[in-house]
């Protein structure tokens, strides 16, 4: 018979590999956002609701940049003297340089940021990082737009407010389950054997990447395991994929479809364009006429927020801010009536 050391050392030399496997497994099983799966643990359980507060509720403006925020002159005319109404958060990508806004945005925090690219899951860990940074800051916030550094709005600071607040209760996103790429979208994203049994093919939604979430619906998401377990990963093909567009309206819709409006409140227009970035609009087409333009829908909603502006939109937009974007008039009266 072997002897006992020897029967041991034999024995510790055959489990290598057995360890090794099991090593990979367990690697394998481990998130790679760990410290993110943390925080979105605990701003899910976030306080639920302000009506307890008497403080005025606020607008969580949550900025996703890869870039410099051009338009931050035209942001702080916006913001300027209203400190009572609103936050603002920032995830700028570490791996680009980009340079805070001199002089910063008011009460805005630039939160800890990880790296993202277009067409990929770390576009939503983003956004679920700025949710759950506004949700464990203040109390107050209660609804979260969600915006990028070539937006700018087309109202007033005021009037977006009361335009929010008149619906507390619903989510502005937009949800699509008559796309016409929906059926290969679903199957960019892996087809049942990717996606089942969370989500089979008539749960799947597809929407803006912008939209505008009340505390409520940013703790739902954030308290999502299953589905979230799903889109982290990246899309198993070289198809067209946009989770960042998936994920949101595809939960929220199997969540509560009641409380979401069904459509986005940022105005972008893809006319010309197929699988890729949306129109650019460049100085020369800046006016009053466009931006009266952008805030009409064909619905009976109204735009707050409108994208792609290039960096050079900047001045004839600073030119007409105070005649024609924070300007108050009749149309507010009217929208904030017709919606919902």
């Amino acid at each position: 018979m072997l002897s006992s050391p020897l029967l041991v050392s034999l024995t510790l030399l055959l489990s290598l590999p057995l360890l090794f496997l099991l090593s990979q497994h367990l690697h394998l099983l481990t998130p790679p956002d760990a410290d993110d799966l943390a925080l979105f643990r605990r701003a899910g359980w976030a306080p639920h609701t302000t009506s307890h507060l008497s403080a005025t509720p606020k607008i969580a403006f949550l900025f996703l940049t890869n870039s410099n925020l051009s338009f931050s002159p035209l942001w702080h005319k916006f913001l300027e003297g209203q400190t009572h109404l609103f936050n603002i958060y920032i995830h700028a990508d570490p791996t680009q340089p980009i340079t805070p806004p001199d002089p910063p945005l008011p009460r805005s925090i630039f939160i800890p940021s990880k790296p993202t690219a277009r067409a990929h899951p770390s576009l939503i860990s983003a956004a679920r990082r700025l949710l759950a940074k506004a949700l464990l800051h203040d109390p107050r916030n209660h609804y979260s737009p969600l915006l990028s550094q070539h937006c700018i709005p087309l109202f007033s600071l005021p009037f977006t407010h009361s335009f929010l607040l008149s619906h507390p209760h619903h989510s502005f996103i937009e949800i699509l389950s008559h796309d016409p790429n929906l059926h290969a979208r679903y199957l960019a994203r892996g087809g049942p054997r990717a996606m089942l049994p969370q989500l089979p093919f008539s749960s799947f939604r597809v929407g803006s990447q912008f939209f505008v979430l009340t505390r409520r619906h940013a703790r739902l998401v954030l308290r999502d395991v299953s589905l979230w377990d799903k889109f982290r990963r990246p899309c198993p093909s070289d198809d067209p994929c946009y989770p960042e567009e998936h994920y949101f309206p595809t939960l929220l819709s199997m969540l509560d479809p009641h409380a979401c409006t069904g459509f986005t409140l940022t105005r972008v227009n893809w006319t010309g364009s197929w699988d890729g970035p949306p129109h650019l609009y460049t100085a020369p087409e800046i006016s009053p006429e466009l931006l009266h333009r952008l805030r009409h829908s064909n619905s009976s909603h109204v735009y707050l927020f409108a994208r792609k502006f290039a960096p050079e939109c900047l001045p004839p937009l600073m030119d007409i801010a105070d005649d024609v974007i924070f300007r108050n008039s009749t149309i507010g009266h009217y929208f904030l009536l017709s919606l919902i």
